[in-house]
């Protein structure tokens, strides 16, 4: 029994499809890895995008952000699902570790949060900006 690793796995898929194709090829690039033994642990589809050079002679690209926990030596096997899917032009997936994944969680919620800002200090003086004088 192989250890099983959590994997983030970022795709660009052809923006020129429609809508109901572009989600038939997220849906086979899912399908593929849980038929091989991953399990998601999350998904974002970020939309259409403008790329930031041509890829294919292609100028938009429909986004997808996945993480999915694998065995390691299922990763070539998606690596070359991902090659041979025509309608994905672009992908990259890399193994998260424990750190950077609590790093993000709590990231997630300071930004997402919307804890009440501290009260100042009675004895605290406000800042004052710096006073420009002509020579």
């Amino acid at each position: 029994m192989s250890i099983r690793r959590l994997y983030e796995s970022t795709f660009i898929i052809n923006a020129a499809l429609e809508d109901p194709d572009i989600e038939a090829v997220v849906r086979r690039v899912t399908e593929y890895i849980e038929n091989h033994g991953g399990q998601f642990v999350e998904m974002n589809k970020w939309g259409r995008r403008r790329l930031a050079y041509p890829i294919k002679k292609k100028y938009n690209g429909f986004y997808v952000y996945m993480a999915f926990e694998s065995a390691s030596e299922v990763l070539p096997l998606i690596e070359r699902f991902f090659t041979l899917e025509e309608n994905v032009l672009r992908h990259l997936t890399l193994e998260l570790s424990e750190k950077l994944r609590e790093h993000r969680k709590e990231r997630a919620l300071i930004s997402g949060s919307t804890i009440p800002a501290e009260p100042m200090e009675e004895n605290v003086a406000p800042v004052k900006a710096p006073v420009e004088t002509e020579l």
